[in-house]
């Protein structure tokens, strides 16, 4: 099966978000790690390289449906 992937964008504490694309796998556990409310980190491997995130930072998380695409395409 392959790893499907998806846009995320992570709000921080203060106002600063992140917004990456990265594998539906890794945006699971990072959501069962902030409905646990977890503390330390958590790292993400996304598209433009690595990140870890500061999870007591994190204000929300929000998982697009699927990727934009501009253009024309057949239906």
């Amino acid at each position: 099966m392959a790893d499907d992937r998806v846009r995320i964008e992570v709000g921080f504490e203060g106002g600063g978000a992140l917004s990456a694309l990265t594998s539906t796998h890794l945006v699971d556990q990072l959501e069962e790690a902030l409905a646990a409310s977890a503390d330390g980190a958590f790292a993400i491997d996304a598209e433009d390289g690595r990140y870890t995130l500061t999870l007591r930072k994190i204000v929300y998380l929000k998982r697009f449906s699927r990727e934009s695409r501009v253009g024309f395409g057949a239906l």
